[in-house]
């Protein structure tokens, strides 16, 4: 049995499987949670964001507040907590009802470090899952005027220079040709069609972002597990996970370029649904490993930028 699904972790057990829950019951809908109809709602394009810290949202926690903020209305991804609200001059009005959202860590119990220490090995770390509530700030009063506007949507004439760019300051090795798009972990390449094989120009630019999120897996970067990149292993849980983390990793890097992300490999739903009700930790490893992946891309354009 595994440890969160032992005794005493009941209200983290809960957690994990309450919003694999809800995610399965979406995807069996056909609504895939990373991609949202930005088209017909009134929240701007954006990845989550706390309006005190200015820090981005990670993992899970970017699929929770889309789809809080999507489905109550929300014209924003600016989030606080309550104390950070007053903190501000502000105040959550009365009767709001805020978003839950989790922070994940390890901890060494001072138990476990002494019985490492008399067997003479490694102490082994527990996980631990602490929720907390945000607000987003449009349920807020007394806020400075600052926060409650949405940066302008940006057209596609905008976006495709700012992708461009980030493409080349990853310094990836791109391969122009064939007609379908691939990462080869071997040779450590991404080969994609000409732009001009794609139905939409833009599709271009997530369908690199997609294997752009395989490449930062090598081992010389994120170093995930790349056996399930090769077609050979297509069909495995393995390679379902990374299609998984490469779906959400091309999301999040999209919505922070302002390009409205796409499923690009839905023929894969069938084999996430099956990962995620055999495992209710799956979703969460998913979006914490696309989340590093989309951080890791968005860096090479700082770093491009400031040299």
């Amino acid at each position: 049995m595994r440890r969160d699904q032992q005794a005493g972790s009941g209200k983290r057990t809960s957690f994990y499987q309450e919003i694999t829950d809800k995610i399965v019951a979406e995807l069996e809908q056909g609504r895939v949670p990373w991609v949202q109809p930005w088209g017909a709602v009134k929240t701007a394009l954006a990845l989550p964001q706390n309006a005190a810290t200015g820090r981005t949202y990670t993992g899970i926690n970017i699929l929770i507040l889309w789809d809080a903020a999507i489905a109550r209305g929300f014209a924003t991804n600016q989030w606080l907590t309550y104390r950070q609200a007053l903190g501000l001059g502000g105040h959550v009005r009365s009767g709001e009802r805020g978003t839950t959202v989790f922070y994940a860590d390890r901890f060494v119990p001072r138990s476990e470090r002494e019985r490492a220490a008399e067997a003479g090995e490694e102490p082994e770390a527990i996980p631990f899952l602490k929720r907390f509530t945000v607000f987003n700030v449009v349920q807020c009063d007394g806020l400075p005027e600052q926060m409650a506007g949405n940066p302008p949507a940006r057209s596609e004439q905008d976006v495709v220079p700012d992708a461009e760019a980030l493409i080349t300051a990853t310094g990836a090795d791109f391969r122009i040709g064939g007609a379908e798009a691939v990462y080869v972990p071997s040779g450590d390449f991404i080969r994609v069609p000409p732009q001009a094989a794609f139905f939409a120009p833009i599709d271009y630019y997530r369908t690199c972002f997609h294997e752009l999120g395989h490449w930062t897996g090598h081992k010389s970067r994120l170093n995930r597990d790349q056996s399930g990149t090769t077609y050979t292993s297509s069909g495995s849980a393995l390679y379902a996970r990374e299609e998984l983390v490469a779906e959400m990793a091309s999301a999040f890097v999209c919505a922070a370029l302002g390009i409205v992300p796409t499923v690009r490999h839905a023929d894969y739903l069938g084999s996430w649904l099956a990962v995620l009700r055999e495992d209710n930790r799956a979703i969460f490893c998913a979006a914490s490993a696309a989340s590093k992946a989309a951080d890791y891309l968005l860096a090479c354009r700082s770093a491009g930028a400031a040299a």
